[in-house]
């Protein structure tokens, strides 16, 4: 990234070094992944990790990968920042329990948009039961196209679970 302006010897050392205060060699192996004008960056990777690790864990990288790995840190980094105790696994729970609710009231919506087209079906005249297959006569083409798209569910709900999901959360 930086390593040409790096060469000619006018940029400034990157981050890591400004914040460890020590002079930025070429070869620098934070300098392509933290660079000076983003300080922030290796400062909360050094705050949770340790410059030391850091570097062990680059070095032990192959480079292409090397940039992943500093993204995937970053991350981690910010996360313990603001979650000390649990970090990304705190965030991810918290996600996971936004998908679980919103997974159950999909699922309420979906079986009242059943039981609506049920209701919307037994008051069509001429239907001797509230059987979609006993009232079909066989005759009736657009009756039995509206019919298909009637009982097309793409979810199927259990009813026995879905209220105590819905009062866990």
């Amino acid at each position: 990234m930086k390593e040409s302006s790096r060469k000619q010897g006018a940029a400034s050392p990157c981050a890591a070094c400004k914040l460890l205060r020590r002079r930025c060699a070429q070869d620098c192996v934070f300098a392509p992944y933290f660079p000076a004008d983003e300080p922030q960056k290796f400062a909360s990777v050094h705050k949770v990790f340790g410059a030391s690790n850091v570097n062990k864990m680059l070095q032990e990288l192959p480079e292409h990968q090397r940039g992943d790995a500093v993204s995937s840190m970053v991350y981690e980094a910010n996360a313990r920042v603001r979650d000390p105790v649990y970090g990304c696994v705190g965030a991810i729970s918290s996600l996971q329990q936004q998908i679980d609710t919103l997974q159950a009231q999909l699922a309420l919506a979906q079986a009242e948009v059943v039981h609506m087209r049920m209701r919307q079906y037994s008051s069509i005249p001429g239907t001797a039961t509230n059987s979609p297959e006993n009232a079909l006569p066989s005759s009736s083409h657009t009756h039995s196209q509206s019919t298909k798209s009637l009982f097309n569910m793409d979810m199927v709900v259990d009813h026995t679970n879905m209220e105590e999901s819905l009062w866990s959360c």
